[in-house]
């Protein structure tokens, strides 16, 4: 099973919108092996967005995602970040399908409520990154064998 890191943004927080996309997530099929629901400090986020340090959006980032609290989440399933991606839509609100999280409930890039892990090797370190070890859970759903094929 692959796993991937999801981030409900303050935007999103909000707005009310964590068990919404969480409903989502989960009637997709994706299993949640861990969350919390965190003020993001300083220092995760320049951490987390180290990838983007330089660039001119990177300081109203920080603290965008450091103004209110975030729900951070690790999900997994068959194709885990693809499915996610896809339940969120395109980055830009306004470019997401119909249906997806973004184009749904969002307008504009700045505000586009969710964060997702964009491939397996980001995915391993942003979970790595906030959380630690023992705050993953392996577990079984009843439900799983009418998710997954063997």
């Amino acid at each position: 099973m692959e796993k991937t890191f999801v981030i409900v943004k303050p935007d999103g927080v909000q707005r009310g919108l964590i068990g919404e996309i969480i409903a989502r997530l989960e009637r997709r099929g994706l299993r949640l092996t861990a969350a919390k629901f965190l003020q993001v400090s300083q220092e995760l986020a320049e951490k987390h967005y180290a990838v983007h340090q330089g660039k001119p959006f990177y300081g109203s980032l920080i603290q965008y995602i450091t103004s209110a609290p975030v729900m951070a989440m690790v999900w997994e399933g068959v194709d885990a970040i693809a499915a996610v991606r896809q339940t969120m839509g395109a980055t830009k609100p306004t470019e997401a399908a119909p249906g997806t999280v973004r184009h749904d409930f969002g307008l504009m890039i700045g505000r586009n409520l969710t964060h997702a892990s964009d491939g397996p090797e980001t995915a391993a370190s942003e979970i790595l990154l906030w959380f630690s070890e023992d705050e993953l859970v392996t577990w079984q759903r009843e439900s799983d064998r009418w998710v997954f094929e063997d």
